[in-house]
């Protein structure tokens, strides 16, 4: 993340309830393959995870986002604590394990 962005992220600014521990965002774009992938295993990991929430922005609708979190492409992942705080990032389809790992930092 760029110097000066944001550190932590609202409710309001993802359009979702964030998750009791944890929130794992994903910024899609339309015609992305590896965000259909990366949708499952969000989706598959918060499914498994109890109080993790799953939430795909569509990087094309929220360019303010984009821009401020510097997301230079689709698929990109933040992974988010209680607080809505940044723990973890990641471009491209992560693996389900890599996902896992990640939320151990955030539900600490």
């Amino acid at each position: 993340m760029r110097p000066g962005a944001a550190d932590a992220l609202t409710s309001d600014e993802i359009g979702a309830e964030l998750g009791e521990r944890a929130t794992l965002v994903q910024f899609s774009s339309a015609f992305c393959q590896p965000c259909r992938a990366t949708r499952r295993v969000l989706g598959e990991v918060a499914g498994m995870v109890d109080g993790v929430a799953h939430v795909e922005i569509d990087a094309e609708a929220r360019l303010d986002l984009v821009r401020r979190l510097d997301v230079a492409g689709t698929p990109t992942v933040l992974v988010l604590d209680a607080g809505g705080r940044i723990v973890r990032r990641a471009g491209g389809q992560p693996r389900k394990a890599d996902v896992i790992a990640a939320l151990g930092r955030a539900v600490r």
